[in-house]
């Protein structure tokens, strides 16, 4: 990706933040003969995260919120691989890409660092190895499976004690991620199991846990309180102010010694930056890149951060923005632009931006927003979810299946069918 004498704009990252950089120089400066412009992202498409919950639950066919990445871009070139090390001295990024991992140095002159965040288990025992994630396309596929292998086991389990541990599922964290987790499989659950005529919905177990006294804490404290309700008018324990321990075979051990008998956690509960950057010879504030109001890294000329790994001060507050994805969003649009204006040597604008508000889904028709200061929940919060995000998912094609699966969903029942990758059975002998 060198070898002439145009400039280099590198993007590390193929999330809100990355992409929307991606698609912003797309139309502009990628156009320009004497610029490159590469994006660099481990997967080849790009995640609507806010509707991961909708694939586990499965509301949503698994493709309908991936976009190709090649099929949005048409000017910036696209690279499928994994980010190994960047050298902030050397203007140098290396990746290993292909199926035997080959490794490949990629020069810059410009550099976006959009790398996104990882779960954070916090060390609590047992998580890393056997807790559940939500933080990608193969988290919400596994647990849908391990959901359907839950039910199908708990099928052939003649006593009740054996099987409590497959029909009782525990989710940890009050934030989206996990109050929306929760509502979708409890839903799910609910509608699948009519299925296994040896179950029954009352041994069916669906547990929020969160260790502050409120939940949805981002959108408003009156609405956290009515989807605690709603949950738990669903059927949905709702554990307040517990802290999750550890986890082990015996299942999800909460600070006050409580022992919940299951083999399915889902955690939510923790987020920390990509490791890689901790690799990197910047300031850091809590393990995020520290960049400033033009999401410039100090220090580093050329060195954009945004996104989960990085701080970006608001002017207005002083306070660093949440790492939202509407947030990343519009912070790639104005980098990207700022990105440009550095390289005709015109100054950038900073970044500032008031959120029009907070959404979450609560499951069947339900939701709460709060959109301009207005609180709203029930069937019209659900409406605008659905709505809104609708709108913002990238591509018509991809609107149009979505919109199909929720007008069937009205329809059909849960489909129950495992998205197996294990290949077929085969055998080698000789011929008869």
């Amino acid at each position: 990706m060198g070898g002439d004498n145009r400039q280099r704009v590198v993007i590390l990252g193929g999330g809100f933040g990355g992409l929307y950089a991606a698609l912003e120089l797309d139309k502009t400066l990628a156009k320009d003969r004497s610029v490159t412009v590469t994006l660099i992202s481990r997967e080849n498409f790009f995640l609507f995260t806010p509707m991961l919950h909708e694939v586990a639950a499965s509301d949503l066919d698994i493709t309908h919120i991936v976009s190709p990445i090649r099929q949005m871009l048409r000017h910036v070139d696209f690279c499928e691989g994994t980010v190994e090390s960047i050298d902030l001295e050397a203007k140098k990024v290396v990746v290993t890409y292909g199926l035997s991992n080959q490794k490949q140095v990629v020069e810059y002159d410009y550099l976006l660092i959009a790398l996104g965040g990882i779960t954070n288990f916090y060390h609590l025992p047992g998580l890393e190895e056997h807790a559940l994630t939500m933080k990608s396309l193969g988290d919400a596929i596994y647990l849908r499976n391990r959901l359907i292998a839950n039910l199908e086991t708990a099928h052939f389990e003649k006593e009740r004690e054996g099987r409590e541990p497959y029909l009782t599922l525990v989710v940890a964290g009050g934030g989206f991620a996990g109050v929306e987790t929760v509502a979708g499989v409890n839903d799910f659950l609910r509608e699948a199991i009519r299925f296994y005529p040896r179950l029954n919905e009352e041994e069916l177990r669906v547990v929020l846990v969160n260790d502050q006294p409120v939940i949805l804490t981002e959108v408003s404290e009156k609405l956290g309180r009515y989807a605690c309700e709603k949950l738990s008018e669903r059927k949905v324990e709702v554990r307040l102010g517990h802290a999750v321990k550890g986890f082990s075979e015996k299942g999800v051990e909460l600070a006050d010694g409580t022992l919940i008998r299951t083999n399915t956690l889902v955690w939510t509960a923790g987020v920390a930056a990509n490791p890689l950057v901790q690799t990197l010879p910047c300031k850091k504030e809590r393990g995020r890149l520290v960049a400033n109001e033009y999401m410039e890294v100090a220090g580093y000329p050329g060195v954009w951060a945004l996104g989960d790994c990085a701080t970006i001060p608001d002017i207005k507050t002083g306070k660093p923005y949440p790492p939202t994805a509407q947030h990343a969003m519009r912070q790639g649009t104005v980098c990207a632009r700022n990105i440009r204006a550095a390289i005709r040597g015109e100054r950038g604008k900073p970044f500032v931006y008031s959120s029009m508000g907070q959404m979450a889904a609560l499951g069947k028709r339900a939701g709460v927003a709060n959109i301009l200061g207005i609180n709203i929940s029930g069937f019209v919060a659900w409406v605008l979810w659905r709505t809104i995000y609708l709108v913002k998912l990238p591509r018509f094609e991809k609107k149009l299946r979505v919109a199909l699966d929720w007008a069937l969903d009205l329809f059909f029942t849960a489909d129950i069918v495992q998205f197996m990758t294990v290949r077929a059975h085969t055998v080698s002998q000789p011929e008869d």
